[in-house]
């Protein structure tokens, strides 16, 4: 009998940073390393990985990381995982490897994989599943351990006709329910939903509609990782008698690839080049960003982008889900356009360009598998709790559905659960640009302070010799007051700074410490009176 330990670094009340664990016996287990969007009141931060301080510890024990799909909710932290683990293992099927390969991970630490090839270590072996999602070769995985199978799904969905890379075994899942499964890892972020996902998802129909009703131009914003949406605008776009321009290298990247694999199918005359970016008919397919949304469409409304300039015929088509952390950016975004005399076409509620599992799917995942423990995973917590209730409305019994956080310890020892409070630290680390280094909470706050009340900066030169003042204090502000038309008070700030200095002055020894703490204590209380404000003050006092 094993002893085996499932937590998540990520994912658990959250949206990304999809990062699950198991351990059986000494050996770990790593399923998914993603990412997280940074939201508005991150202030510069670009995105958040999970803290892998655990991993890194215990970075002898693990067999290897393995990937569902190539979507960076899932798979963007781990080029930051492999440059602090340079030894890492990854398994990842082929679009997986070609988009890690794209971040900068590696080749030699990637080992690509295919479905239904069974993975083999000493006291376990690893099944990957194919299934259907709007990245092609999504897998799930069956981890066989002596318990009963451990199961994770990653981002699914239901729908039998969906194919090739894009297809789901059934059977397989069927199978392995059979043989018995100890655990079900689901997730959770379209739990509300009722029925299934399909046939919502289903969108070239839509699409060419709109390029049908286009009395000009119709440019696409597209997220090039979701392949799926990409192939029904090539679909929508077939006998249309327009050329498709794809803008942008990463677009062209991608879409090169997965023409070349057979993941994106469209005629090859079908594609103009930028000299059809100008031409009444075109198509243009335009690369949008999670980490920094509408960013393309919004430089070519502010006229800074070389190749396009709207006209007030184009057809602008949001060809790309609406998260609400994004919704101020789109609204302001709609309206530019529309005062540019641009159509606006975004997708009717009730059309998904997300490709994840509705209650109808969940539950027949549940039904296929028939877990005894079964764990939400992936979303909010409310979401998760509506995954809970679709698998106690399938009679799981309640205390085997574990609805847990982000670094709570699940403990199962000879197919028991031993509620033992265990739990792991784990933090966000908060990443700016392309430093790996964690930004840190404290500075985030401190960006939050100066983006509300702005900096005043009091500097002062004290002679080396005999320690009087020479230069200043100088009072220098930003973001806080208009200098003009507050002379008083940078008056007044200037005599309780010198009257400070002056008074840490003590038999040719100047208590520099002392100084910049009394200054910004003092000028706090001052400047709370007079404005109700805090800034950051910060006081430099050198000698010379």
């Amino acid at each position: 009998m094993a002893k085996i330990k499932i937590f998540s670094l990520g994912g658990l009340n959250e949206n990304g940073k999809n990062t699950y664990v198991i351990e059986v016996n000494d050996s770990i287990y790593v399923f998914d390393c993603g990412l997280k969007y940074a939201t508005g009141n991150m202030l510069g931060i670009d995105y958040v990985i999970p803290d892998f301080s655990y991993l890194i510890k215990n970075r002898k024990r693990i067999k290897g990381l393995f990937l569902t799909h190539g979507h960076y909710e899932n798979m963007g932290a781990v080029y930051d995982l492999v440059k602090s683990i340079k030894e890492l293992k990854i398994y990842a099927t082929k679009f997986t490897k070609f988009m890690l390969l794209e971040d900068g991970v590696p080749e030699k630490n990637i080992i690509e994989i295919t479905p239904h090839k069974k993975i083999n270590f000493k006291e376990v072996s690893i099944f990957p599943i194919a299934v259907s999602h709007s990245c092609p070769d999504s897998v799930m995985y069956v981890l066989n351990t002596k318990d009963g199978a451990i199961c994770y799904t990653g981002d699914f969905i239901i729908d039998p006709s969906m194919k090739n890379a894009y297809d789901m075994d059934l059977g397989k899942i069927a199978y392995v329910g059979k043989q018995g499964v100890l655990a079900l890892l689901s997730e959770s972020s379209f739990s509300e939903h009722v029925g299934h996902t399909s046939p919502s998802h289903k969108l070239s129909s839509y699409f060419k509609d709109a390029i049908n009703k286009a009395e000009g131009r119709v440019l696409f914003l597209a997220l090039p990782t979701h392949i799926y949406t990409l192939q029904d605008i090539f679909t929508g776009a077939s006998n249309m008698h327009r050329k498709i321009v794809i803008m942008g290298k990463k677009m062209q990247s991608v879409i090169n690839f997965c023409k070349k694999e057979g993941y994106l199918e469209f005629p090859d005359d079908i594609l103009g080049d930028l000299s059809n970016v100008e031409d009444q008919n075109s198509i243009l397919l335009i690369c949008d960003d999670r980490e920094n949304p509408y960013a393309s469409i919004n430089k070519v409304i502010s006229g800074y982008d070389k190749f396009i300039k709207l006209r007030n015929n184009d057809t602008v088509v949001f060809a790309e889900a609406r998260y609400d952390s994004n919704e101020k950016t789109l609204v302001k975004v709609e309206n530019d356009l529309a005062m540019n005399g641009c159509k606006i076409v975004s997708l009717p509620k009730d059309k998904n360009i997300l490709l994840h599992a509705s209650s109808e799917d969940l539950m027949l995942m549940i039904k296929l598998l028939n877990p005894k423990f079964y764990i939400p995973v992936k979303g909010e917590y409310r979401y998760m709790v509506g995954n809970a209730n679709l698998a106690s409305e399938l009679k799981i019994p309640k205390e085997n559905i574990l609805l847990k956080q982000n670094g709570d310890v699940i403990t199962i020892e000879n197919q028991e659960l031993i509620d033992n409070f265990e739990t792991i630290k784990v933090n966000d680390i908060l990443i700016d640009g392309n430093s790996s280094d964690d930004i840190g909470e404290l500075v985030v706050k401190d960006r939050e302070m100066l983006s509300e009340n702005g900096i005043v900066l009091i500097s002062a030169t004290l002679s080396k010799e005999d320690k009087v003042l020479l230069v200043g204090p100088e009072v220098t502000t930003r973001g806080f007051i208009y200098v003009k038309d507050s002379k008083d008070m940078i008056l007044e700030i200037k005599r309780i700074s010198e009257n400070i200095i002056e008074n840490n002055i003590d038999n040719n020894y100047v208590d520099y410490n002392k100084i910049k703490t009394e200054i910004r204590s003092e000028l706090s209380k001052y400047l709370y009176d007079e404005t109700g404000c805090k800034p950051m003050i910060i006081a430099v006092v050198q000698e010379v």
